[in-house]
C-alpha cells in the first residue's frame, strides 16, 4: 500500500511547514488526487489516519478533490479533459491522445491554528 508512505510524506511536510510558518495545529487538509494517480482515495483517508496519531495534524479533516485527467489530442489539436486514460478524444474521437495531466497528488490547502 504506497499510500502509507504518501500520507507519511505528506505529514512531513506539513510538520516542516508548521516549523517555518508558525502554528500548531492543523484543522483541515485540502487533497488533489488526480483520477490517473494510481493513489486510491480511501485508502488514502485510512493511512492519513494512521499516520497523524498524537501529531500537530490529528483529527484533521482531510478534504479529497478528484479532478479530471486532461490530454492533448495529436489530430484535433486540442487540451481535451479525459476520464479514462486510454480513451478517445471526446472532441473528435482520435485515439491519438497523450495524457498531460490527472496523475498529480498535492496539498491544495491547510487550515491551520
Amino acid at each position: 500500500m504506497h499510500e502509507m508512505a504518501l500520507a507519511s510524506h505528506m505529514l512531513a511536510i506539513i510538520t516542516e511547514q508548521a516549523e517555518t510558518q508558525n502554528y500548531d495545529k492543523v484543522l483541515r487538509v485540502c487533497l488533489e488526487i488526480g483520477i490517473f494517480s494510481d493513489v486510491e482515495p480511501e485508502a488514502m483517508r485510512f493511512c492519513f489516519e494512521a499516520v497523524t496519531r498524537d501529531s500537530l495534524a490529528e483529527n484533521a479533516v482531510l478534504e479529497i478533490e478528484r479532478p479530471l485527467g486532461q490530454g492533448w489530442c495529436m489530430d484535433c489539436a486540442q487540451t481535451v479533459e479525459m476520464s479514462d486514460r486510454l480513451g478517445s478524444c471526446p472532441a473528435c474521437g482520435s485515439a491519438k491522445v497523450q495524457i498531460t495531466g490527472g496523475d498529480q497528488m498535492r496539498i491544495k490547502e491547510l487550515e491551520v491554528a
